[in-house]
């Protein structure tokens, strides 16, 4: 397994983000860039990115607020988050930066990208996807799915998959209902994955946390909604040829 810290720019804020790919395989693969929670680069992340860079794919987990910086608390990543967010042009243009910078890496085939998140880094996904940017998928995990500009989903190029717990209290199934709203008004692929009992945060056992409220580990869940991502990306990249 590779590992390595890559640095690139928004034009704004120099950014580290973590290149992860499977060394034994020659050629170029898909290229996955992953959205971290609000805390930035953490354990979750990089097992993740782990994990899918065993099935080959190459990973880039990108960094949200610049050079590299993990927030240490919740307070801190809560202040950070609401901070990149005001601004929809910078914030999809942080998420498109690492888009491009993963692309730009010899290893993938540029044709071939998505992009994956978890909570906040669920909702820069679709951000992502919402400014047009050239994906093939987009995956959110128990992320918020209200958009300061909803219109924006035709521009979708992507096919989309959220996975959602249906007892998440920090992004109701009312916001739910706005989204496929949204998301009904245009042409775009795209599908929900709800799952019973689960809270937010379902897919990371730091989810557990005392000083993380509102937030829940569900191992079923978990397993489910990786399975359904898994099943999207052999749908739109077709059968492994690298």
């Amino acid at each position: 397994m590779n590992r390595m810290t890559l640095d690139y720019s928004d034009g704004a804020a120099a950014l580290k983000g973590l290149l992860f790919s499977d060394a034994s395989q020659a050629g170029q693969r898909a290229g996955l860039v992953l959205f971290p929670d609000a805390r930035g680069i953490g354990d979750h992340a990089i097992a993740c990115a782990e994990r899918l860079a065993e099935l080959k794919f190459v990973v880039l987990v990108a960094d949200l607020y610049g050079e590299g910086r993990k927030a240490v608390d919740v307070a801190q990543a809560r202040e950070w988050m609401t901070e990149l967010r005001s601004d929809i042009v910078r914030w999809r243009a942080r998420a498109e930066a690492a888009r491009e910078a993963l692309a730009r890496q010899q290893k993938v085939r540029s044709s071939e990208m998505a992009a994956i998140g978890y909570c906040f880094g669920g909702t820069t996904a679709l951000e992502l996807a919402r400014s047009g940017a050239p994906l093939r998928a987009v995956v959110t995990f128990h992320g918020e799915l209200a958009s300061p500009r909803p219109e924006d989903a035709r521009q979708i190029k992507a096919k989309v998959l959220v996975c959602h717990g249906a007892a998440d209290k920090l992004v109701p199934l009312t916001q739910l209902a706005g989204f496929a709203d949204a998301m009904g008004q245009t042409q775009v692929d795209w599908q929900v994955q709800i799952y019973g009992g689960a809270e937010h945060g379902f897919t990371n056992p730091e989810a557990d946390a005392p000083d993380i409220p509102d937030h829940a580990y569900s191992p079923a869940a978990n397993a489910r909604s990786w399975r359904a991502m898994l099943d999207l990306f052999e749908e739109v990249f077709g059968v492994i040829r690298w």
